[in-house]
C-alpha cells in the first residue's frame, strides 16, 4: 500500500525558495509511488489567533477543517518553513495553535498531568531553511524551531519519529547550491523519509 503524505508549508511567500524546495519532496514522493496531499499555510483563509486558549473553542474555518482531514489522512507529515527569528513564522504557529487541539491532536487526563497522544503511528519530516549553518543554530542557539516543532507538538502529540533537515545558508546560496538542495531534497521524497 503507498504512504500517504501530505506536505505542510509554512512559508508566507510563495516566492520563496521553500516552494521549490516543497515542490521537489512532492515530485521525489509522487515517482516513487506515494499518495500525496498539500496544505499551503498561506493559502489559508482563517484567524491565527487562539484568541481564548483551550478556555473557550472557537469554530475552525472550512480551510483548516480541510487540512484537518488531510493530517488524519497522511501517514507521514512532511514540514518545509523557514526559521525566523529562532522560530517558525507566525502564520505556521497560527496554523498549530488553530488547528492541534485538546480533543483533536492530544486529550489531556483528568486529575494528572499526562496526556493520550491522539497522532500515534504517524511520523515527521521537518525541512527547515537557515541563513546559519544548521551546526551554528543547534550549537549557540539550542535550535528552538525544532524544540518547539518537533518535541513539543508533534512527539507531544504522538507523530513519532520526527526526522530533521537543515538547509542554508539560504542567504549567500547560489543557484549551484540551492540545485544540489533541491536534488537532495527530491531524493528523499523517493524514499519517503
Amino acid at each position: 500500500m503507498p504512504q500517504r503524505i501530505v506536505i505542510i508549508n509554512g512559508h508566507p511567500n510563495k516566492d520563496a525558495f521553500n516552494f521549490g524546495i516543497a515542490e521537489a519532496y512532492k515530485q521525489g514522493a509522487l515517482s516513487s509511488g506515494a499518495e500525496l496531499k498539500e496544505i499551503v499555510i498561506a493559502d489559508l483563509q482563517f484567524n491565527p489567533n487562539l484568541k481564548h486558549g483551550y478556555r473557550q473553542r472557537k469554530e475552525l474555518e472550512p480551510d483548516l477543517l480541510d487540512a484537518w482531514e488531510k493530517i488524519q489522512w497522511a501517514d507521514h507529515l512532511v514540514w518545509v518553513h523557514p526559521v525566523w527569528w529562532g522560530g517558525l513564522p507566525a502564520i505556521t504557529k497560527g496554523f498549530v495553535d488553530r488547528l492541534f487541539l485538546p480533543g483533536m491532536a492530544f486529550r489531556y487526563r483528568e486529575n494528572s498531568v499526562f496526556w493520550d497522544k491522539l497522532l500515534k503511528g504517524k511520523s515527521g519530516h521537518i525541512i527547515t531553511t537557515l541563513d546559519q549553518p544548521g551546526w551554528y543554530y543547534r550549537l549557540f542557539f539550542g535550535r528552538p524551531s525544532v524544540n518547539q516543532l518537533r518535541r513539543s507538538i508533534l512527539q507531544f502529540c504522538g507523530i513519532s519519529p520526527v526526522k530533521l533537515t537543515y538547509l542554508g545558508i539560504i542567504k549567500t546560496s547560489d543557484p549551484v547550491k540551492r540545485e544540489a538542495w533541491l536534488k537532495k531534497v527530491n531524493r528523499m521524497g523517493q524514499k519517503r523519509r
